[in-house]
């Protein structure tokens, strides 16, 4: 028996038979195959009157060598148009991508011709190829019985989906190659579980290309066999086979990544002298030089981009194949998907993020950003159609980045681990490069240090990732996550890659619109990014001038210093396992604590000064309620002002979140007996409610006619309910967080009065639901700053405890608000086995 790379065992020749002198005679044309052999090595080699030949040049020699060869030896053989034989290659051969050593892939079709006669052909072509060392892997079927094994054997349907057509009876190859596709095309429906499945086994099994030392180009994840997945789903008619990535797209598409995957396979074999998939690091210099690359850090880079590129081709192929099938059982009578929105312009439809019918790109700077950060939150990804729009149609956004766009940004690196699929599909299509032009010089930069596993541009999205969970550790943590996502991106560009990263830093900010205090300290997280951890564990801290010189260093700003210790947590625990430590992270945490007591003293948060008209209207005692645009355009405000009693302040938040109306900052007061609150709001979709509408339903809030904390679970529950059942528990934003809660207490001078900063993740409701749980606890608010720094509200309230117990107090205070804040999902719990 000889195993059949096509999905069965087949009865091949009998080897044994031949050894023993009592199989076919096979004299017909040994020296021929012999001729084959020395023919290809010459090919390979570039010996003796054969110029060397570069890759694509070689793999099309190949291909008609060995095409001249098995349609020669057919005619020899009686495999001729109308014999009842056809020669078909598949692999390699099949889809002209012959390697310097591949395999050769053929099957000998038959139409019902007597065995005898059909092993005799058989012999005769195979045995000359065994003896001359050609690797071959065959089968005999008729037409039917290929189409049973194809029926039956998903790997085997895979490999004549490649057929083609070498010598003998063309019709009979036909029947073959159309009977193929078409069973292939009518039976995906129920086959595509299982593609999928070996498809996810064969990633398990060999790793990812674009982050493997030596990786495995054909099957691993980004590989060869992955252009071939996306040919099979392109012929069974459920994608287009080449999803298009915008003219920005790095490394030039699918096609040119393929092609370059192939380039070096190919010259891995020519290197080895052998068949080989995986590439070995001594290998690389050789290979890179081969190619005119450069070095083995250039051929790592080359790799990674064409993998990368491979791998979202297949993701966005394969969900759209998934999308496409007809539906199965009862869902085929459901209606078709439904348009939720998501954002100003941004719907989640048929479990991805697309435009809105009204959006338009191109007049819509922001839409790039606020897409981004609408499949962040939802955790679903962005539609084919949608990036291929917006590339073509978006435009720059101007300098000073609109507010709205930072913001957008800083919800996406907030996100956590969904942030990544949605940068890489930005990356991939080009539209991350518009954002940040700088990010050329890191994308698919390998590392040069192998303690690192992942490349540059991938180690800084990782980066904010971890940083996203240390958000409530720091007053700013928008400058956290930009500091994150930049802190390395002056590699790739010679010089101290901080020194460099500072001075592109300082060029991003800018555009970003950062205000010039915000961006001197991002330019110094960057420049001082490795500070904490070089100095923690290469220096002697009981010596005082070791922490004097990093103290004078980061200028004697707290702030600063704060956010480079979340930093250097963040850059070791995205760096690679086990760089980040208990020994590591007491060393820095020692040389923090030194360094803020040799600084000293923070500055309590202070209430903003009223309005003088907003304190008049407060005087008059009547309730107020105004909404006007802001003079940046960034918004509105609303403006409150009503009679002090309790209750005012969540009533009111609670109306503004249930019309739709994000608070992005808002500053809490009293004077002469009324309550006076300013929020800056931005409408979650459209333009924002009339500020009669407002003052209407703040009424009825305070009447009792209208039960805010019911509506608004209401609102989230519905919302969960519409969400797509793919990702049901994190399809919109729910109560689980990426960073814990912080409550920091602050005692004031006057008696009873603390100020109570809470730091926590965004949701809807939030003020309203933080107002009721002081208004429940008869703590009295004297006066409120809220801000919302993309999805994390750092909000300090100065409450009067002096009503109860102080320390009683903050504890109850403390439990009620832990409990209406998001926090992290908890842990799974694991069975033993």
């Amino acid at each position: 028996m000889h195993s059949d790379p096509h999905g069965a065992e087949t009865r091949g020749p009998g080897r044994a038979a031949h050894a023993a002198g009592r199989g076919p005679s096979v004299s017909s044309s040994p020296n021929t195959a012999a001729d084959l052999s020395a023919a290809r090595d010459a090919l390979v080699s570039g010996s003796g009157r054969t110029r060397r030949l570069d890759t694509q040049a070689l793999r099309d020699a190949l291909v008609d060598l060995f095409d001249f060869w098995l349609t020669t030896e057919g005619s020899e053989l009686g495999i001729r148009p109308d014999s009842g034989f056809a020669l078909v290659a598949v692999g390699g051969l099949g889809r002209r991508e012959m390697l310097p050593h591949s395999d050769v892939d053929l099957i000998l079709l038959h139409d019902n011709i007597d065995p005898g006669t059909v092993s005799s052909v058989a012999d005769r072509l195979w045995y000359p190829l065994w003896d001359a060392h050609i690797r071959l892997d065959h089968s005999v079927r008729t037409v039917p019985q290929a189409l049973q094994v194809a029926s039956g054997d998903l790997p085997a349907a895979l490999g004549m989906l490649e057929a083609r057509h070498i010598a003998g009876d063309n019709e009979l190859s036909n029947l073959l190659i159309g009977g193929v596709r078409r069973q292939w095309r009518t039976g995906i429906r129920n086959r595509f579980d299982e593609l999928i499945e070996m498809t996810e086994a064969r990633w398990e099994r060999s790793g990812q290309v674009a982050h493997r030392a030596e990786p495995d180009l054909k099957s691993g994840r980004g590989g060869l066999r992955d252009v071939q997945l996306l040919n099979a789903l392109s012929v069974a008619q459920l994608t287009d086979g080449m999803p298009g990535l915008g003219p920005d797209a790095p490394g030039g598409g699918l096609a040119a990544a393929h092609r370059h995957l192939l380039d070096v396979r190919t010259e891995l074999h020519r290197v080895a002298g052998r068949g080989r998939d995986q590439l070995q690091a001594q290998d690389a210099d050789e290979i890179g030089a081969a190619l005119r690359i450069g070095d083995r850090f250039d051929l790592a880079r080359l790799l990674t981009e064409s993998a990368r590129t491979i791998s979202y081709s297949v993701e966005v192929g394969v969900r759209t194949a998934g999308n496409s099938l007809p539906r199965k059982g009862l869902s085929r009578l459901r209606r078709g998907p439904v348009r939720r929105p998501l954002d100003e312009g941004v719907v989640e439809h048929g479990g991805e993020v697309a435009l809105a019918r009204d959006a338009q790109p191109g007049k819509d700077p922001g839409l790039i950003t606020r897409v981004a950060a609408a499949a962040a939150r939802s955790e679903l990804p962005i539609s084919a159609a949608t990036l291929t729009r917006l590339s073509d149609h978006a435009p720059e956004l101007r300098e000073p980045w609109p507010r709205q766009a930072l913001d957008d940004l800083i919800v996406l690196l907030a996100s956590g681990p969904a942030a990544v699929d949605v940068v890489e599909a930005l990356d991939r299509t080009g539209l991350w490069g518009r954002l940040l032009p700088e990010w050329g010089a890191v994308r698919d930069l390998p590392p040069r240090d192998a303690v690192h596993t992942w490349t540059v541009d991938r180690h800084l999205v990782e980066t904010a990732v971890h940083a996203s969970a240390l958000t409530t550790r720091v007053s700013r943590p928008d400058l956290l996550l930009l500091g994150a996502l930049l802190h390395d991106i002056g590699k790739g560009r010679g010089g101290d890659h901080s020194v460099v990263g500072a001075e592109v830093a300082d060029q991003i900010g800018t555009r970003m619109g950062l205000w010039p205090s915000d961006l001197s300290v991002l330019t110094a997280m960057v420049r001082h990014h490795l500070l904490l951890p070089h100095t923690a564990t290469r220096r002697d801290m009981d010596d005082p001038t070791t922490v004097a010189a990093v103290v004078d260093a980061l200028g004697g700003d707290p702030l600063l210093l704060e956010l480079l210790h979340a930093l250097a947590e963040a850059d070791s625990q995205a760096t690679g396992p086990g760089v980040w430590g208990d020994w590591k992270a007491s060393l820095i945490r020692e040389l923090v604590r030194r360094c803020r007591l040799m600084m000293a003293g923070e500055d309590l948060p202070a209430p903003a000064p009223i309005d003088p008209e907003l304190a008049q209207l407060a005087e008059d005692g009547a309730m107020h309620v105004s909404l006007v645009p802001r003079p940046d355009g960034r918004g509105h405000t609303v403006t409150v002002v009503a009679p002090d009693e309790p209750g005012v302040l969540s009533d009111t938040a609670g109306v503004l979140a249930l019309h739709g109306l994000r608070v992005q900052s808002a500053s809490i007061g009293s004077h002469a007996g009324s309550t006076v609150n300013s929020f800056a709001v931005v409408p979650r979709f459209g333009a924002p409610p009339a500020a009669g509408l407002l003052r209407q339903e703040l009424l009825r809030a305070r009447s009792g006619d209208l039960d805010l904390l019911a509506e608004l679970e209401a609102k989230d529950r519905a919302a969960r309910e519409s969400a797509p059942s793919i990702r049901p528990e994190r399809a919109v934003p729910g109560t689980y967080s990426q960073a814990p809660p912080r409550l920091i207490w602050l005692d004031t001078t006057d008696p009873g009065q603390v100020v109570l900063e809470v730091r926590a993740e965004d949701r809807i409701g939030m003020l309203c639901r933080l107002a009721g749980v002081f208004e429940d606890l008869g703590a009295d608010v004297r006066w409120a700053t809220v801000t919302t720094i993309g999805s994390t509200v750092v909000d300090s309230f100065c409450v009067d405890l002096s009503t109860a117990g102080t320390r009683e107090s903050r504890e109850r205070l403390e439990q009620a608000l832990l409990a209406v804040l998001p926090a992290p999902e908890p842990p799974k719990p694991t069975t033993a086995s």
